[in-house]
């Protein structure tokens, strides 16, 4: 049987050396779990490397690289909602089932964790057992878990309930992956009726109009203004697409450009704030996500000024993201949470009044908790409101594109047949 040896930390602190004879290196790491040490490194005494040592190694010398190298290697991409809620939840569970934290993070890396990959539990575990807390531990991996994330598991392991604030963290994130999947929903019946109606329009411009112009082109007849637009609209397409072409790209460049500007940024976001219908729907999300990651991270322990530092850089609108720093300065010079909210003429009159009567009754959180619940209720009301106006208007959009398209083939056609019926001799 293969000799390892390691060297491992006892909870005092002092180090200590030793051999096991155990069949591979993960035997090895169980067994110095089971006598209560922290392994600091763990290898082959002898014979070369055990099974299995080479890929630990590979392991090892990534670990060594500095995290965005790390990150590029191994292709990581940020996980979605639905994934971290997935995660956070079977961490909570395994906590909750009575495993130590490295023996549950150990477990996490042979769960299937969709779009979270293996490695992210096993530097987690590596960073624990060599001493580091969770959350920190999770500071050093920022692509897959976020500062409002970090802060929350930090202030759970100060008040010593980390599984409920895991708990509540998977719930935090299963509200938004919900309320993205809406918002995702609401858009995909229209895109699939635009891109059928594009796709139709074009098969008939560059497909079917080219016959029936060859077939007009043989009577001396006056085409009506509907078929000589249409022609136009063909022949611009057929012959010069490359311009269209050119017009998108350079149409997108230029918006991506005025996107990355401070000011275009801003006017952005205040326009897609103040669009009809669509408006009342942005903002419903955004005071929805506002008051739901504050209270989340209220309800976790998390200090005010922390938690709004936090909310202001996980929102993805400019002009809220200013109004929450104005509110975090005015709340660190004394002030009420309410007063800023109001006073920066973006956040609703409920919301102020809600927050307002929290204050006074000492349950903020549970006061946002309420405003995050009403604003999620309206947002799905607002969203099937939006569906039934969409449908008839595409509907109509549709029935006018095709209307016309008919219309141009079929009065040519009147007007031959007319002409032909009103020749000499007949």
């Amino acid at each position: 049987m293969p000799q390892f040896t390691y060297k491992a930390r006892r909870r005092s602190g002092e180090v200590v050396q030793g051999v096991l004879d155990v069949a591979d290196r993960a035997a090895a790491l169980a067994q110095i779990e089971r006598l209560g040490l922290f392994p600091v490194a763990v290898e082959a005494a002898k014979g070369g490397p055990a099974p299995g040592e080479k890929a630990n190694r590979r392991e090892a010398l990534a670990a060594m690289l500095p995290p965005t190298l790390r990150q590029a290697l191994t292709r990581r991409r940020k996980p979605k909602l639905q994934e971290l809620a997935t995660y956070t939840q079977q961490l909570a569970n395994l906590l909750q089932a009575g495993m130590p934290l490295s023996s549950a993070l150990n477990s996490m890396i042979h769960l299937e964790s969709r779009g979270i990959p293996a490695e992210v539990s096993r530097q987690l575990r590596q960073d624990v057992m060599e001493g580091k807390s969770l959350s920190d531990a999770m500071a050093r991996q920022p692509l897959i878990f976020s500062d409002l994330y970090v802060n929350m598991v930090r202030a759970g392991e100060q008040s010593g309930a980390l599984v409920d604030v895991l708990r509540r963290m998977a719930a935090h994130f299963q509200q938004f992956a919900e309320v993205k999947g809406k918002l995702t929903s609401a858009m995909i019946y229209p895109l699939m009726v635009v891109c059928v109606g594009i796709g139709l329009i074009l098969f008939f411009i560059y497909f079917m109009l080219p016959k029936f112009v060859e077939m007009f082109r043989g009577f001396e007849v006056n085409l009506p203004l509907p078929t000589q637009m249409l022609i136009a609209i063909g022949f611009f397409f057929t012959n010069y697409w490359w311009l269209l072409i050119l017009l998108v790209a350079a149409a997108i460049i230029l918006f991506q450009r005025f996107k990355a500007s401070e000011a275009g940024r801003e006017r952005l976001d205040r326009w897609k704030m103040n669009l009809p219908v669509i408006g009342r729907i942005v903002r419903l999300n955004l005071f929805g996500q506002f008051a739901r990651t504050l209270s989340t991270l209220l309800e976790n322990g998390v200090p005010m000024l922390t938690a709004l530092k936090i909310t202001e850089q996980v929102m993805p609108n400019r002009l809220l993201k200013e109004a929450i720093a104005k509110t975090r300065d005015a709340v660190t010079d004394g002030k009420t949470l309410a007063q800023p909210l109001a006073q920066s003429k973006i956040f609703p009159q409920l919301m102020v009044d809600l927050v307002k009567i929290g204050e006074e009754t000492g349950d903020v959180p549970g006061a946002l908790r309420n405003v995050a619940e009403t604003y999620e209720s309206e947002l799905s009301i607002a969203l099937r409101v939006m569906m039934n106006l969409i449908e008839p208007v595409l509907i109509i959009t549709m029935a006018v594109g095709v209307g016309f398209l008919l219309l141009s083939v079929l009065l040519p056609m009147f007007k031959l047949i007319s002409s032909i019926g009103t020749m000499p001799g007949r």
